[in-house]
């Protein structure tokens, strides 16, 4: 198999002597430093899921300088993550990082095999392919994590469905499917009074009609979990920025009216 060719990294060797850096300085943490000392696979596990955050917060914000920072951090405990498995004989950064290449090269058999994909679609469907032959053809949806938070949990479901070919064939379809859901949600409840009749099955409704909107999403190329995401932060900017207005004018938010309210919000908006 020829390898394709690369334009050479003039920063290769500066890469490399960084990386190595961070290898000797958590060898030295890890041998000296009561608390790195103390650290185990679990008790670094909700640090981690931390910094991702922290991480995807960044990204959202567009801070570049705060993703770098942010990617050490996630960089570090992966390099911890290593040691601690060396200490325990199971694996080490060297065969982390070849499992990742070799997981690579066999995913992307249009670059170091024969296969053709011209295009994105076709890419991801033989990696979805791949992946099941690699897992021993276990269900499709098995690598789904089970702890993922329920919106990004369907994005990637759908995702995975479709590089089977499970489909709708065009976003008319996916629209018609929302109305349809919205339908049935609505006839779960009264629109004026709030009154319910059984409301486990106007959650499993309302549950259905956010499935079908993320896929419909996933059809006009959106991510629903990050437009989502920005939504809250606009509203949390709006939202203190009442707070902060309204409190200079000496008011109290607990005694406001909601018209009175809806002024600070709208010069919010204007912001």
């Amino acid at each position: 198999m020829k390898r394709p060719e690369t334009k050479p990294d003039l920063k290769r060797k500066d890469k490399l002597e960084a990386f190595d850096r961070l290898l000797t300085i958590m060898d030295e943490l890890r041998e000296n430093c009561p608390w790195d000392k103390k650290q185990t696979l679990e008790s670094l596990r909700h640090l981690t899921i931390e910094e991702t955050f922290e991480l995807s917060d960044a990204i959202l914000e567009g801070d570049l300088d705060e993703i770098r920072a942010e990617l050490g951090d996630i960089m570090l405990h992966m390099v911890f993550y290593s040691r601690i498995g060396s200490e325990k004989k199971a694996f080490d950064i060297a065969d982390v990082l070849n499992g990742v290449c070799d997981k690579l090269i066999r995913r992307h058999p249009h670059i170091y095999s024969d296969t053709e994909a011209n295009d994105e679609a076709t890419v991801k469907a033989n990696w979805e392919k791949i992946k099941l032959q690699e897992k021993g053809n276990k269900s499709v949806l098995g690598g789904v994590p089970r702890s993922l938070p329920a919106l990004v949990k369907a994005m990637r479901i759908q995702e995975k469905a479709r590089g089977v070919g499970f489909d709708w064939d065009s976003p008319h379809q996916v629209w018609e499917k929302v109305e349809e859901e919205m339908g049935e949600f609505r006839g779960e409840f009264d629109v004026a009074s709030g009154e319910v009749a059984d409301k486990q099955k106007a959650s499993d409704e309302f549950g259905d009609l956010m499935f079908s909107l993320i896929n419909y999403a996933r059809f006009l190329d959106i991510n629903p979990e990050e437009a989502l995401e920005r939504t809250n932060k606009k509203f949390i900017k709006r939202f203190q920025y009442l707070e902060k207005a309204s409190a200079q004018d000496g008011k109290k938010l607990g005694e406001m009216t909601l018209p009175e309210m809806d002024k600070y919000w709208n010069e919010a908006k204007k912001l």
